[in-house]
């Protein structure tokens, strides 16, 4: 599946981007600590999906869409991530909606259908890819 990825002459803000990417992040921990675990894994996601869509910004271009795991594979091939990264990005993905809407379960709401673990692995899987994109962003001249 190809997302709409449009190259375009734009204020580069890549540092917008990472900066509120690591602020979604410190937001998924501390609904963590505060036990709103469906809001952290909903910020997790949010956090890894700004830091990707700060890699299109300093490439000149527009990432679209909500999907870590698309946008990450849109990228140039010099700076696709591992494998590992890649499987982290799909479990991001899942907590997208179903983070944040009761239909997205057969029963119950979003409060009553996350963990603490989960929370914590997923604020981790952002982490590591806010990492991933820092270090790239620090590669493209």
């Amino acid at each position: 599946m190809s997302l709409s990825i449009y190259w375009i002459n734009l204020v580069e803000r890549s540092e917008d981007w990472i900066g509120q990417a690591e602020w979604d992040l410190s937001h998924a921990k501390s609904d963590l600590e505060r036990r709103f675990y469906d809001w952290a894994c909903f910020s997790a996601q949010q956090a890894a999906e700004k830091a990707v869509k700060a890699l299109f910004q300093k490439l000149g271009a527009e990432g679209w869409g909500h999907s870590v795991a698309d946008l990450l594979n849109e990228l140039p091939e010099e700076l696709k991530p591992n494998e590992v990264l890649m499987d982290e990005a799909l479990e991001l993905d899942k907590a997208y909606i179903s983070a944040r809407y009761p239909n997205a379960h057969p029963s119950g709401s979003p409060r009553n259908r996350y963990t603490r673990k989960e929370a914590e692995r997923l604020a981790g899987y952002a982490e590591e890819i806010i990492v991933f994109c820092k270090d790239s962003l620090s590669k493209i001249h």
